[in-house]
Parts: C-alpha cells; sequence; structure tokens
C-alpha cells in the first residue's frame, strides 16, 4: 500500500513541481500517471536498475499509446555525448513527438543525461524523476542540472532544465549497495554542513541508523535535505549567486572524477574528500575550529568513506583540473568554504599556495 511520508514543493513560478517521498510510490497507480500529460513516454533506466524498477513505473504509467524503453550501460563512465545520441536514435525512431514525456529511472547518471536529452529532444519535452539511489534522491534529481561529463570536465555539457516532479521511493534503496549507500550520505551531510548545524548533529547521532538503512531515519534525513536544496533552488535557479553554496566540496570532488576516471571513485566519495579539504581550508583561515574538522574526519571514516586524495594526484594536477571547473569566472576559481559550522561561504580569494598546501598536507594526512 503506497505511503506518501512527504511532499515538498520547488517554488519556481511556472516551473514549480513537487517532490514525493515515501513508501511503495511506484506501486500507486494514479500519482505518477497525473503528471504525464501525453500518450507517449520515453522510459530511460540502466541495465542495473531496468530489471529492478522499470515493470512497476510502467504499470504505475497506465494504458499509454506509446512507450519506448530505453536501458543504457550502467557507470559514470557512460555519461556521454555518444550516450545521448543513442538515446535520440531511439526516441526518433519509434516517432516520439513534441508531446512526449521522459521517464528518469535509477541514479544520478540516469538522471542527469535523462534530463539533458528531454532540455534537447524536440527544444524541450516533458521529464519526470524517478531516482533510485540515495545521492540522487537528495542531490541530482532536486534543481534541474542536467548535464553529460567530457574527457576534460565533469558535467561541462548541460542545460538547467526542471522535472514535472520527482518520486522518491524509499523501497528502492533496499536494493543499493553500501557502497552507494555511504557515499549518498555524504551529499546528506553536505546539507548540514552549509546551511543547518542541528541537522549536522542530527546526522552525526543518527547516523549508525542511516547506514544500517532505518527507514524512518532516512525518510527524515531526505525530507530534510531535499527541503534544504530546494528553498535554495528556489532562491537561485540557475546558479548566479546562493546556489553555489551546494557545491561544497565538488571542485576539488570533480577533479578527482576526472583525473581518476569517471566511474573509479563515486561520486559522493569523492565529494566527501572535497568536503574534508574545504573544512581543513577553513580552519587554516582560523572560521572553524581544527576539533571540527577533527569531528567530521572522524564522522566521514565512520560512514566508510575515503578522507584523502589520491595517492598519484599530486597539486600540480588538482589545480589544473580545478582551473577547467565550471566554478571558475573570468579566471578565478571560487570555493565554497565553512565561516561556521552551518554556514556556507562562497570565496574567490584561494591562492595556488593555499591549494597547494592543502592537498600536500591531505595527501600525508590520513
Amino acid at each position: 500500500m503506497p505511503l506518501l511520508m512527504h511532499t515538498l514543493h520547488v517554488e519556481l513560478g511556472v516551473r514549480s513541481y513537487p517532490v514525493y517521498i515515501g513508501r511503495e510510490l511506484l506501486a500507486d497507480t494514479t500519482l505518477l500517471a497525473q503528471h504525464i500529460t501525453g500518450s507517449q513516454v520515453v522510459i530511460i533506466s540502466n541495465e542495473t536498475v531496468a530489471p529492478l524498477y522499470v515493470d512497476r513505473v510502467r504499470a504505475a504509467l497506465g494504458a499509454r499509446q506509446l512507450i519506448t524503453e530505453v536501458v543504457l550501460p550502467d557507470g559514470e563512465h557512460y555519461k556521454t555525448l555518444d550516450t545521448l545520441a543513442e538515446i535520440f536514435d531511439r526516441v526518433m525512431a519509434d516517432k516520439h513527438n513534441r508531446s512526449t514525456t521522459f521517464v528518469a529511472v535509477g541514479g544520478g547518471v540516469v538522471g542527469d543525461i535523462t534530463g539533458f536529452a528531454a532540455a534537447c529532444y524536440q527544444r524541450g519535452v516533458n521529464f519526470v524523476q524517478v531516482p533510485t539511489t540515495l545521492l540522487a534522491q537528495v542531490d541530482s534529481s532536486v534543481g534541474g542540472k542536467t548535464a553529460v561529463n567530457h574527457a576534460l570536465g565533469k558535467n561541462m555539457i548541460g542545460a538547467f532544465y526542471q522535472p514535472q516532479a520527482v518520486f522518491i521511493d524509499i523501497d528502492t534503496l533496499q536494493t543499493l549497495p553500501p557502497r552507494e549507500l555511504s557515499a549518498g550520505l555524504a551529499e546528506v551531510v553536505k546539507y548540514g554542513l552549509i546551511s543547518d548545524a542541528s541537522f549536522y548533529r542530527w546526522l552525526q547521532e543518527h547516523m549508525p541508523r542511516l547506514l544500517a538503512g532505518e527507514e524512518a531515519a532516512l525518510a527524515e534525513a531526505i525530507e530534510r535535505s531535499c527541503s534544504i536544496k530546494g528553498q535554495i533552488v528556489a532562491a537561485d535557479e540557475r546558479e548566479s549567486g546562493i546556489r553555489a553554496i551546494l557545491n561544497l566540496g565538488h571542485t576539488f570532488g570533480h577533479a578527482i572524477e576526472t583525473g581518476q576516471g569517471y566511474g573509479k571513485w563515486l561520486h559522493g566519495e569523492a565529494v566527501a574528500t572535497g568536503m574534508l579539504l574545504a573544512l581543513e581550508l577553513s580552519s587554516s583561515r582560523g572560521w572553524i575550529a581544527a576539533s571540527d574538522v577533527q569531528d567530521f574526519r572522524e564522522l566521514l571514516l565512520g560512514m566508510h568513506l575515503p578522507v584523502q586524495p589520491p595517492q598519484d594526484m599530486d597539486a600540480e594536477a588538482f589545480v589544473s583540473l580545478m582551473s577547467r571547473d565550471k566554478k571558475v569566472i573570468d579566471g578565478q576559481l571560487r570555493v565554497v568554504l565553512l565561516k561556521d559550522i552551518g554556514q556556507g561561504c562562497i570565496v574567490d580569494d584561494v591562492t595556488e599556495r593555499e591549494l597547494h598546501n592543502l592537498i600536500d598536507n591531505g595527501l600525508t594526512v590520513g
């Protein structure tokens, strides 16, 4: 029996949309269908998730004139323009028109590439997010960032394009491997660090329950994360200001993902290490205490997340990759740091000397 626990709204005027959080939502034959306006649907998933959930989504859609299923290979290294072209080949071969709706069923890679495909196909068609990983549920499915990767940089080719709705079925987390759960929790912790110190303390206290997959704890963590992100996105949809604080750890993390090869480190693992570097830099500026950094390091270790950058990436490699990041504006790198726990800030005065000292220290301190 479907159990809707929370409904949030991302307030963007005519582009506003609901975020549904609950159990057995994919068994509801009315909730998903009411957000599909036409008779044509494209379900996009990957070879890991499709056997688990696509049949449920198809049943929840009800009767449709045309449903095309596109099953992609699984992995961050398939988040490319070539894969995007494969989606368009299938959709055009089946003669989908402008009234079609794309439905993303999977993790962040599936959601990002589906959203970008929807933004491009016939200059924009509707799409719906059905995220099946914790990271996608609390991060990439909400906010309208869509993209594919390039060999020289992560998410460098994309668009801001909002979904019609997001369906977060907590039951999908039952099939999530422990490594993926930990990676998703890294993004959850981020929200506490940048915006809500009480939430951060709650996460420290409840982390064993979250790692054990306890439903009530996960539901609360997801709801609070999506609420924080929804408010920030509503205030700054296209990241011209405050939305950039959502990138805590991401500038460092994206450098790790690009430098190591997409998929070797999970996104949440790279962001976790990146956040630790950001906290260390914040501490070196006297903004947070050294004990805050140590507490965070211990939290990451308890979450089975890495606390050191890759040993084969020196400071020169980091700085080179970070210089290509989307957050570089007019040649100046912007980095998110913490003025305090729960108070993120965007700075554009980090020097190469600071970065070199930070990376060199991070490679030796574990």
